[in-house]
């Protein structure tokens, strides 16, 4: 398992841009919305990594809801996973909890599935099977 990802939330992603700008990095592709979960993202890669930066579309979504509760900053850490449903599986065997039954679609074609925070000690995590592995998953490996 790999660090797939950091979620940033922020109100508008120009001014969550800044610093990455400052820092020396170029957001990658153009900024995609992400309609089941209700954002925006803008992608930086940062090595074999990505930070997300992660703006509301509507006022009902998990993001909106956050930034009402909390500052903008990090929302959420992303493990890449190769099997999502045999990762959650092996994960329920331990206890976890899931903030949904199944996984769902997530940025550029990946699955995803968020674990509750009372279970990740206070952190959102999420599970991110990209489409590649989706192919491999099968016992094949890489």
């Amino acid at each position: 398992m790999k660090l797939d990802h950091i979620g940033i939330a922020t109100p508008d992603l120009d001014l969550g841009s800044e610093p990455y700008l400052a820092l020396g990095f170029t957001p990658e592709g153009e900024d995609e919305v992400v309609e089941a979960q209700g954002v925006r993202v803008r992608v930086f890669r940062v090595g074999d990594a990505v930070v997300e930066l992660l703006a509301p579309l509507r006022p009902e979504s998990a993001i909106a809801r956050f930034l009402e509760k909390n500052r903008p900053g990090l929302h959420h850490t992303a493990y890449r996973v190769e099997d999502i449903h045999a990762e959650m599986a092996r994960l329920r065997g331990q206890g976890a909890t899931f903030l949904s039954e199944q996984p769902g679609p997530g940025l550029h074609g990946t699955t995803v599935v968020f674990l509750h925070p009372k279970w990740g000690a206070g952190t959102l995590i999420e599970l991110c099977q990209h489409p590649q592995e989706a192919q491999v998953a099968g016992g094949h490996g890489h």
